[in-house]
């Protein structure tokens, strides 16, 4: 199979491969064969009992994974350089000892790349420390530069003595000191994360590991201590329990009960000092309140801080006396208050000892949306930051704002030539980039919340435009009858996502000297408003006389530079986007190699910017309707095309790259299907045979069904019927008669599989035609095939697209209505493509379980990964519920009805909102949420109180906050109407019909939990609220007051810049391991983890993918505290970056808890699956095929404790999901009847345990043979049993018979070991050890280089055909 390697998916990373893992449907038994093309190598060559065993889902996907495989192993060329690059960078680290004032000197770890900087950081940070901000660090009496690289410090070397020097302070000093003090006081409470401010976010895993589990290691004894291990899980955890309270979601964590050092901190009234005390050195004033009811003022000076005369309302800045003049305000406070010191003590103590993972900052901030009642304290840091804010500086440095465009632009700029550089690069533009983000996102709450004043003040509130802190912000609303041709406000509001999707894939093609914009989008309070850098200049002069490049006016006018068309280019390819011609006004062709609204303007600093890229990808026609064209009959059967609310519909990116992947699999089996056929035309001129005549179409028609095997459905064979007559029947060779030609090929063909080795010459790589095709007839193979799949270029397959097709306005040459045809007919493919191909995948791939959606954010992303626009879900239901197997898929649809009906009830509460004022927004959302989801029927909406609302009506009106009027309108919302309205977007949307007038009914119906739409809701549109019980199912009071809406966040969307460096290290790590490398593997992701870390700093999502497969691998080769040690990293990043309660988090917690059992932490191990199993339920309900997975867990760890009769309870709903999701006939069931078995067994209650085992049994025997390995293991344990069984039988009689003096033989009642309770858990969770000898491994090693070899050769498709590897089986999977 000749690989393309430009097509490997690139957005991978989102989809942590790693974690499919988990999701596999793999036999759990000894032999697994994945079922996702992105994992295991090892699926090709199993043997055939192995295929069987899943369901003979084995073969379909070998080729599959040949030609995934290929594309992974794409790093692995790359990457002997990349390894020695590596090694230069990571130079040896050395010790320097450090000596600050007042403690004894230590030692410190360093690295030469580091800054002096990040030695100020680390002291900092330290406990006998921390109170230091304002000091330098010196060598031999040398002051260090901060900015200076360690390894360019003349005389630093090993054992080098630095010492912290106290320094004068500065106005900015002592800001920076206050703020810093406050940070530590506050380095426990969680509020900073309620608030969504700073980063914080929160992280419950300590509560349920008590504290670091390192340290915890081996407390428990195993033996005769397991008995006090308590495991009875709380009432709303059990299996079948209705309750879903949300209370347990933040347990309390003792450590947050503040200890209070201070009362009060805040800047004194008294500031800025008069002119003499500055010439006395007073920076400012400080205002404190201690523990102890001391009320004392603070001059802050440049020597220090010390106590003045000053009361609140005499000013006198003569030193009190004492003075207690010290250079850090810790130690001031110290001396004056004995309460402080005592419990600053302590809490440094506590912050210090907390994880790291805990409280560093994460690269962009995680709101939660539920909080308990906070108390508000004073702040002063707080306070100075919304006033620094308003005024659009960036607090810390006072005075300066930052030229974002520059920054930007400049990161992207920095060299890229080797490993070191690139690193460099990325940090810079990862960090720029997550700075901009949180700049952008408050200053956009400023503009809503009418913080700014805009820059057209005169206009009407919707037309406004901002500019804070640098960056310019204008709101989703159709200004000028900008977008009136293409759906007015409706695609004002789509438009910004579109442009920031554009803007991603041109950020990732990077070519050098094309600029994008820095772009935020942000949804908040029922406004869209998008962010962006400035171009320098831009604002100086007109549009018009700026754009030199594309169309102000949807195409009506058109300009283009040949500068841009050249950078362009470099685009066109990876971006699939093809260059073509328009006609601007005076019917002029004008060459262009984007959509026409992408407009190119150099900027004052002279760079080559592009916006606009809002039609970046080409439309998609299904919502598209255009008259007089037609859509393939797939797309028409769907009852496509559909009217959608504007015309702005595109296509996604990961789309057009599976679509491409697609045809360019039908042109090389075309290609070869012609060739074989030209090759058996010689073969027949040679031997003159005349035979039997078959026509060579229906071959062709087979082969393209072939292709679509997995469409499973619909899809006809029209790529090579429809758009080519046949190209195999008009090249007979020489005169030969057509007939010969084509049962020559199909007598091959049966003699021998098609393999694409002989394909070699006419497509490399890339599917470029390099070779020499010297021969016309290759030639001409390739031609016809390129004109069956719609490439643009003859001799090559090359597929692009002309986004401006369909375009209103649009007009294009005479000389290329050819072109524009055949681009029109690509459209409609690829619409077609999306609905037979892709959504019957995704329906397939949840079927197999390789897919495992658990709430919407999920299920978006695996729409999005297949290409699938979310406008679709209406379709993809629709589609499952007419499949065979819906019954299967029960899990899948209900997630997609509450996904549905929360983005339903978000688009009608963005309209809702934004009629609300402010002062009544708390109560306007209260209200939405009872009608949405109260069973109240007559939710009455609060008013806020009147007096406040009369004294407004006099005023003139004056600039109001967009939207911001005296209307009540908002509060007339009953339940019917908002459910009549959620019915009829969804009909309108979505073209889904929901017959439900009432939440309860809609409940009833789809099998919905109020708890699951509350937190979709509050997610999707940023509400934070109180987190208590609430009742919505009285009928006589609403669920929601005012009082319990607390807080409404912003939704932000932005860029995310990637490692590339560190995930193709990744990718090539997970390669090895598919491969059965582990310790080369675990090398890689190591190296990976390293660059990872270098680029996105200590948190993010790729380093949790990271650090799951890297706890696998440790786990797998026997390292457990190692393994428990990574994962409980990736569990607090989760956490911290994803969310508390994130499927993913939920996943981390399910893999720690294995290894917490396998490192003797029982009862840790149970808890921590308690908790997955509640965070599940509150999620997606009990009814979710992951939940079997989870109650086999818990099961199985409460049968090793002895818990038999709560370890049943779960086992036996784990046994009836498996049943539900996987049929009965399934193996993953057989297992399921056997841990059953087991646990009756230890109960001594042989006939159930018998009757389980039987059921186990027969599935085994239908399923793999009595042969099987599975089949005789369960023979043999229901021998056992029944030996058992008539033992007790005896000894029950005997004891009837001869009453108390009966002779009873001791009946063997096991406990069962943790070795085998482990083993059991290793196989539910796809972990198999397999025990090899030392010469198994050389076999084997020798065996997976020759299959490489092979790959590499294209001839491996044979082998699979012929001879299955038997040795495969022996590798530990990791499954």
């Amino acid at each position: 199979m000749v690989s393309k390697t430009d097509d490997i998916p690139a957005s991978v990373p989102n989809c942590n491969p790693v974690d499919l893992a988990d999701e596999q449907d793999g036999t759990q038994d000894s032999k697994e064969t994945t079922k996702t093309p992105m994992k295991d190598s090892c699926s090709c060559g199993h043997s055939a009992d192995t295929a069987v065993m899943n369901g003979g889902g084995a073969h379909e996907h070998t080729e599959e994974v040949e030609s995934k495989q290929d594309g992974s192993g794409e790093a692995d060329g790359g990457e002997e350089s990349n390894e020695q690059e590596v090694i230069v960078i990571q130079d040896t680290g050395f010790t320097v000892k450090i000596q600050a004032p007042g403690t004894e000197p230590f030692d410190l770890q360093v690295s030469p790349q580091e800054m002096v900087q990040e030695i100020h950081q680390v002291l900092m940070d330290r406990e006998d420390t921390c109170h230091r901000t304002c000091f330098s660090l010196q060598l031999d009496g040398n002051v260090l530069d901060n900015f200076a690289e360690l390894k360019s410090i003349e005389g630093l070397q090993e054992g080098s003595l630095l010492k912290v020097v106290e320094e004068p302070y500065t106005v900015r000093e002592a800001r920076i000191h206050v703020r810093h003090i406050r940070d530590l006081l506050k380095s426990l409470d969680p509020s900073d994360a309620y608030n969504g401010v700073d980063c914080n976010s929160l992280s419950f895993l300590s509560i349920f590991t008590d504290g670091d589990l390192g340290d915890s290691g081996k407390r428990k004894k195993k033996g005769n201590e397991l008995e006090q291990i308590d495991c009875t899980p709380p009432e709303h955890i059990l299996p079948g329990s209705k309750e879903r309270p949300l209370v347990p979601l933040q347990p309390q964590n003792k450590d947050w009960k503040p200890m209070q050092c201070l009362k009060v901190l805040t800047m004194s009234g008294w500031n800025p000092p008069p002119g003499n005390r500055k010439m006395h050195g007073d920076l400012m004033y400080l205002y404190m309140v201690t523990v102890e009811e001391r009320h004392v003022s603070i001059t802050a000076s440049t020597r220090g801080f010390y106590l003045n005369q000053s009361t609140t309302y005499t000013f006198n800045p003569k030193p009190a006396n004492p003075s207690f003049l010290s250079h850090s305000l810790v130690e001031l406070l110290s001396q004056i208050s004995p309460a402080f010191k005592k419990n600053f003590t302590a809490l440094q103590k506590k912050r210090v000892q907390r994880h790291p993972f805990e409280r560093i900052a994460t690269p962009f901030q995680v709101y939660s949306w539920t909080a308990p009642q906070v108390d508000h304290a004073m702040d002063c840091v707080r306070a100075e930051d919304a006033y620094t804010s308003r005024l659009g500086y960036e607090e810390h440095i006072p005075g300066q704002t930052r030229d974002w465009n520059e920054e930007l632009q400049t990161t992207r700029e920095l060299a890229r030539k080797n490993l070191p550089e690139r690193l460099l690069r990325e940090r810079a533009i990862f960090k720029v980039h997550s700075d901009f983000a949180a700049a952008a996102t408050r200053g956009a709450m400023a503009v809503i919340d009418g913080n700014v004043m805009a820059i057209n003040p005169g206009e009407e509130t919707r037309m406004q435009m901002f500019i804070w802190n640098n960056i310019f912000f204008s709101l989703g609303f159709d200004v000028r009858d900008h977008y009136r041709e293409l759906g007015g406000d409706a695609a004002a509001h789509a438009a910004p996502t579109n442009d920031l999707n554009g803007v991603r894939a041109y950020g990732a093609v990077d070519v050098e000297g094309l600029y994008t914009l820095g772009t935020v989008v942000v949804d908040y309070r029922g406004y869209r408003v998008t962010a962006q850098s400035i171009i320098p200049g831009i604002l100086e002069r007109e549009q018009e006389q700026s754009v030199i490049y594309g169309s102000i006016d949807f195409g009506k006018t058109v300009v283009s530079h040949t500068k841009y068309l050249e950078l362009l280019e470099k685009t066109s390819r990876p971006l699939k986007v093809q260059r073509h011609g328009v006609l601007n006004e005076k019917n002029e062709a004008v060459e262009l190699c984007s959509s026409v609204e992408c407009k190119g303007i150099i900027g004052n600093d002279g760079r080559h910017y592009i916006l606009d890229l809002l039609r970046t990808f080409p439309p998609d026609l299904n919502f598209l309707p255009v008259e007089g064209e037609e859509l393939p009959p797939e797309s028409q059967r769907q009852g496509f095309p559909r009217q959608h609310r504007h015309r702005l519909a595109c296509l996604r990116q990961e789309l057009i790259e599976a679509f491409v992947e697609h045809r360019y699999l039908l042109f090389m089996k075309m290609a070869a299907l012609q060739l074989m056929q030209q090759k058996a035309n010689k073969d027949t001129n040679k031997a003159s045979v005349s035979e039997a005549p078959a026509l060579p179409s229906t071959e062709t028609s087979e082969m393209s069904t072939e292709t679509n095997a997995d469409a499973t459905q619909t899809q006809t064979p029209k790529a090579t019927e429809g758009s080519t007559d046949a190209p195999e029947a008009d090249q007979t060779d020489d005169g030969k008669s057509a007939a010969s030609q084509g049962t020559t090929a199909n007598s091959e063909d049966s003699s021998k599989p098609i393999t694409n080795g002989s394909l070699e010459p006419a497509a490399t790589q890339n599917g470029e035609c390099e070779s020499p095709l010297e021969d016309p007839k290759s030639r001409e193979v390739v031609l016809n095939a390129c004109k069956a799949v719609g490439s643009v270029s003859n001799t090559s397959f090359d597929i692009r697209f002309n986004p401006d097709i369909f375009s209103p306005g649009v007009r294009f040459p005479e000389d290329s209505a050819e072109d524009v045809q055949k681009q029109k007919q690509l459209l409609k493919d690829a619409a077609a493509f999306l609905v037979s191909c892709q959504i019957p995948s995704l329906v397939k791939d949840c079927l197999d379980h390789s897919a495992l959606p658990m709430d919407g954010a999920t299920l978006t992303e695996a729409l999005h990964q297949r290409g699938i626009n979310v406008r679709y879900l209406g379709t993809v239901l629709e589609f499952v519920d007419k499949t065979p197997a819906k019954a299967q898929l029960e899990h899948f649809y209900r997630i997609g009805i509450s996904e549905l009906i929360t983005r339903c009830a978000k688009h009608i509460f963005k309209t809702y909102l934004q009629g609300v004022e402010l002062s009544a927004l708390s109560a306007a959302v209260s209200h939405f949420l009872n009608c949405f989801l109260s069973s109240f029927p007559d939710a009455v909406a609060h008013l806020p109180p009147d007096e406040l609302v009369s004294r407004r009506k006099n005023r003139k009106r004056r600039n109001r906050v967009p939207g911001g009027g005296d209307n009540t309108a908002w509060a007339s919302l009953t339940p019917s109407e908002l459910w009549k309205n959620i019915a009829s977007e969804a009909q309108s949307y979505y073209h889904f019909t929901l017959q439900c007038e009432s939440v309860d009914q809609v409940v009833e119906k789809y099998g919905l939990q109020k708890t699951t739409l509350l937190r979709e809701i509050s997610i999707k549109t940023g509400i934070q609220i109180l987190i208590k019980e609430y009742n919505f199912d009285s009928r006589h009071k609403p669920a929601f007051t005012e009082e319990d809406i607390l807080n409404i966040f912003p939704v932000v969307k932005h860029v995310n810049p990637k490692a590339s460096d560190a995930f193709h290290f990744f990718q090539s790590g997970q390669a090895k391991v598919q491969q059965g490398f582990l310790k080369e593997g675990c090398e890689l992701i190591n190296e990976a983890l390293n660059l990872f870390n270098n680029v996105y700093g200590a948190m993010h999502v790729e380093i949790c993918a990271c650090l799951r497969l890297l706890a696998r691998l440790n786990y797998i080769m026997g390292d457990h505290p190692e393994a428990l040690s990574n994962q409980q990293k990736a569990v607090l990043m989760s956490e911290r970056v994803l969310g508390i309660e994130h499927p993913n988090t939920i996943q981390e917690y399910m893999h720690l808890a294995l290894y917490c059992f396998a490192n003797g932490q029982l009862s840790t191990a149970l808890k921590l699956l308690y908790r997955a199993r509640y965070l599940m339920l509150l999620v997606c309900g009990e009814d979710h095929p992951e939940m079997a997975l989870l109650d086999s867990n818990i099961g199985l760890v409460l049968h090793g404790v002895m818990e038999y009769d709560l370890s049943l309870r779960f086992l036996e709903n784990a046994l009836a999901i498996n049943t539900k999701y996987h049929g009965p006939r399934s193996l993953k069931v057989a297992l399921s009847y056997h841990l059953v078995a087991r646990v009756y067994e230890s109960k001594a209650e042989f006939r159930s345990a018998l009757q389980h085992e039987k059921e186990g049994y027969t599935i085994y025997k239908n399923q793999v043979g009595e042969a099987h390995e599975k089949t005789k293991e369960s023979s043999e344990y229901l021998k056992y049993l029944t030996q058992q069984a008539v033992a007790l039988q005896r000894t029950m009689n005997e004891i009837y018979k001869n009453g108390s003096n009966a002779s009873i033989m001791p009946l063997k009642f096991t406990a069962p070991s943790m070795a085998s309770v482990l083993e059991q858990l290793n196989i539910i969770n796809g972990i198999i050890f397999i025990p090899l000898s030392q010469k198994d491994l050389e076999n084997l090693k020798a065996e997976v280089q020759r299959r490489q070899q092979l790959q590499e050769s294209g001839k491996i498709e044979e082998h699979t055909e012929d001879s299955p590897l038997e040795l495969d089986d022996k590798i530990p999977i990791d499954d």
